[in-house]
């Protein structure tokens, strides 16, 4: 049996370490299967050695992030203790010193995770970047907000967003309005990012002078867009003649960043995806990077993690029986 304390630098700096009726602290006895006691600033662990080492090291961790004014929500705390488990907690400074943006609340956006943290850099290093992985894994709306940085630093002089106008399962036909009212609810994620970054006026003027043009894929046939920020979201619903008309619509001083979660295809049946198409042509050609997220990712409710982890192992199962039903 091992015993391990540590001294917080402050009340306040506990307080928060802590959590809300010591929230963090039982997660972390949990998590690690050690038995915690907190008293003014003091913090100690009892239990196997390496089980206390590591929740010592999820603590460090912790105590990184408020150290440069990062808040540690729940997914906050199960990131550091994961790093923790790995022994890269220290890799926690990685992410705070990679500043993207501030939203108009005054909001800092950086990269909550490591991968996200290699997306971004994708991201600046690359002209096309692929950024493919599961819902919540923050891969829309980083890529918004380096559109927005790009702009205001202006390194381009528009902003394109687009994505293509797929049914799942619902039927366009009978949504009220016109095109583009029938349009908007698949582009509300892109108009959500956007109001986030620069407030929904500032928005609107961009908008109407067509500094700023969010557009069903459709849309994009027939153009070439210079000096443009471009993103295509849900390019998993594109069909290989639609990807290859959006990658050459890539102008002189335009950068690319298309998303996708290639386990959400919407396409009907025997439609093979553009963006599973496009991975493995594009795969090695030298100014495209390719970046593939995970649940370890996912920065909304943690039961996100988990639905993703459930739905990987049903799909395992069920191809494990169908090999063995054709004898496979």
């Amino acid at each position: 049996m091992a015993e391990r304390s540590m001294e917080l630098d402050s009340i306040e700096l506990a307080a928060a370490i802590f959590g809300n009726c010591d929230q963090n602290i039982h997660l972390l006895e949990k998590e690690f299967g050690v038995t915690a006691v907190c008293r003014g600033s003091q913090l100690r662990f009892t239990g196997a050695e390496a089980d206390v080492a590591a929740a010592a090291h999820a603590v460090d961790g912790m105590v990184m992030l408020m150290q440069n004014h990062t808040p540690l929500e729940e997914q906050t705390v199960r990131y550091c203790i994961s790093l923790a488990r790995d022994g890269e907690e220290k890799r926690l400074r990685e992410l705070t010193d990679d500043f993207v943006a501030v939203t108009t609340k005054g909001r800092p956006i950086h990269p909550k995770t490591l991968g996200q943290r290699e997306y971004l850099a994708a991201i600046r290093k690359n002209a096309v970047t692929f950024g493919v992985g599961p819902a919540g894994t923050g891969k829309t709306y980083l890529a918004v907000a380096m559109a927005v940085k790009a702009f205001k630093s202006k390194d381009v002089s528009r902003i394109v967003l687009t994505r293509p106008a797929v049914e799942a399962g619902e039927k366009l036909g009978f949504l009220p309005g016109d095109l583009q009212n029938k349009v908007d609810p698949y582009l509300r994620p892109l108009y959500d990012a956007l109001f986030d970054m620069l407030g929904a006026e500032t928005f609107q003027k961009l908008f109407e002078k067509q500094i700023i043009e969010v557009a069903p894929l459709a849309y994009m046939r027939g153009r070439t867009l210079d000096d443009a920020f471009i993103i295509l979201d849900e390019a998993q619903n594109t069909t290989p003649e639609q990807m290859k008309m959006f990658l050459t619509r890539m102008g002189v001083g335009s950068k690319v960043v298309v998303t996708g979660d290639v386990t959400q295809v919407d396409l009907p049946d025997k439609v093979r995806s553009g963006l599973v198409d496009a991975l493995e042509i594009l795969r090695g050609v030298d100014g495209i990077a390719q970046i593939y997220l995970t649940e370890k990712d996912v920065v909304r409710h943690r039961l996100v993690q988990q639905i993703i982890k459930a739905y990987e192992k049903a799909a395992g199962d069920s191809a494990r029986r169908s090999r063995i039903h054709t004898g496979g």
